[in-house]
């Protein structure tokens, strides 16, 4: 795949700006999710500041040779949880959250450190293609369901309805359009073009299911826009700085015991060890679209570090410790635009637009539906660059077959284990058991 903008390339000023904000709009939804599900308070706009900051501490540590964006982790909800409900109080929570990103940044610090005395020679022995392939097309594949949830349902009633499908078809077709018959700039931002399609198709549904009565048709929520000025126009209506999660902490700090300290630990430090594999799959993948080994330079140990000290730094901010996100890499593999300055200048915006209120609430009303079918194209993307790696892979091999196999079922099946608040994740027990797999077939006689 031939990139239009290289690593190293720095696009005209008026493109960078509407470049990064698609960015901003493919990492959007995921990075705001993390704080509404987890809920006590915690603020979407803190959010979006924590993974502005976070992606430019990353970019710092990578020397600027690593096109990805950092979000708030999913991988985390479960520890996040545990942390409010072991706390004696919410401020305390907050100061849990401080600590558990502590605690998982300090996980990637030591591997770092480690890889950086050892090298990466055991890394590719442990994935290689026949691993890592299958292993990132289920980092797309186990997001389907997702895509497609979000496609049938409206904002407004949570029901899944056609005219929320409709909305959502919109702005995949939109994007697909912009990405493959868009000339010049029009090819680069597929998915600004494709959520403001299926937004103004929303909204006109919306319009005309309000004067109808037709709640089925009512698709875009857009409460959080009226909210602006439901009590009058004030400095907020404009500007608000974000609830910040270290006000919060230092208020419960006196609060935290020895017992809680340890709670924290115990569930943040054994995820933090699953997202490590799932930080080599995501920079294996980004590796492959801008052909360039991350994992050789800038070195992983620099990208461990990067993810490590932004979660920890984005956390301070938002309370959500971050982590590389596969839309932001498959928005790279679509727009073909692999630019570190486009990545750079949308953690700024990120930052810029958690103080903006007017931009928070448009951003906050854009309808799941729309926001599913985009996401029906990255997260498809993600799935065929794993895909694409499985092809250098001899699949008449049976060994090459089973380690294969494994991963797509137990992957595409939604395997996931439990232990009291410690989950691995779909993801990361696919990748164990390919890699498990591989070793005890290692000695396969047909595999030489």
């Amino acid at each position: 795949m031939k990139l239009v903008y290289k690593v190293e390339d720095k696009p005209q000023p008026k493109d960078l700006i509407v470049f990064a904000f698609q960015q901003v709009l493919a990492i959007m939804a995921a990075t705001i999710a993390v704080p509404m599900i987890v809920g006590h308070g915690m603020s979407t706009a803190a959010a979006l500041f924590g993974a502005g900051v976070g992606t430019l501490v990353y970019i710092f540590f990578t020397n600027k040779k690593s096109p990805v964006f950092l979000g708030s982790s999913f991988a985390f909800l479960g520890s996040m949880a545990a942390a409010f409900a072991s706390a004696p109080s919410d401020n305390a929570g907050f100061a849990g959250l401080l600590l558990g990103a502590i605690f998982a940044g300090l996980v990637y610090v030591v591997f770092a450190l480690v890889i950086k005395s050892v090298g990466t020679d055991w890394v590719n022995d442990l994935m290689p293609p026949v691993v890592i392939g299958p292993t990132v097309a289920i980092i797309g594949l186990s997001l389907a369901g997702n895509a497609v949830g979000d496609l049938q349902t409206s904002s407004v009633s949570g029901q899944t309805t056609q005219w929320a499908v409709l909305c959502g078809l919109v702005a995949l077709l939109a994007t697909m359009l912009a990405s493959t018959y868009g000339k010049k700039n029009v090819k680069l931002i597929p998915f600004i073009i494709g959520i403001l399609a299926g937004y103004i198709v929303a909204a006109i549904l919306t319009f005309i299911g309000n004067a109808t009565g037709n709640e089925a048709m009512m698709i875009t929520d857009f409460s959080p826009i009226t909210g602006l000025v439901a009590n009058g126009v004030s400095l907020k209506t404009f500007f608000a700085i974000p609830d910040f999660t270290f006000i919060k902490a230092a208020k419960g700090l006196g609060e935290i015991s020895g017992g809680y300290i340890a709670t924290i630990a115990a569930a943040y430090i054994p995820v933090a060890l699953v997202v490590f594999a799932e930080h080599i799959a995501d920079h294996k993948n980004i590796s492959t679209i801008i052909e360039r080994d991350l994992l050789e330079d800038p070195g992983l140990n620099r990208t461990l570090l990067g993810d490590g000290v932004g979660s920890m730094v984005g956390a301070f901010f938002g309370g959500c410790p971050n982590t590389t996100y596969g839309e932001s890499v498959a928005c790279v593999a679509i727009t073909r635009n692999a630019s570190v300055a486009t990545i750079f200048v949308a953690a700024i915006e990120c930052i810029f637009i958690s103080f903006l209120s007017p931009f928070v609430a448009f951003i906050s009303s854009i309808p799941s539906c729309v926001m599913g079918g985009v996401c029906m194209a990255l997260y498809g993307f993600i799935a065929v660059s794993g895909l694409k790696m499985i092809k250098k892979v001899d699949l008449e091999k049976n060994k090459n077959l089973f380690v294969v196999s494994t991963i797509l079922i137990s992957g595409i099946g939604g395997l996931s284990l439990t232990f009291g608040s410690i989950t691995i994740t779909t993801v990361a027990c696919a990748l164990i058991l390919g890699i498990i797999v591989n070793k005890i077939l290692a000695n396969d006689p047909d595999a030489r």
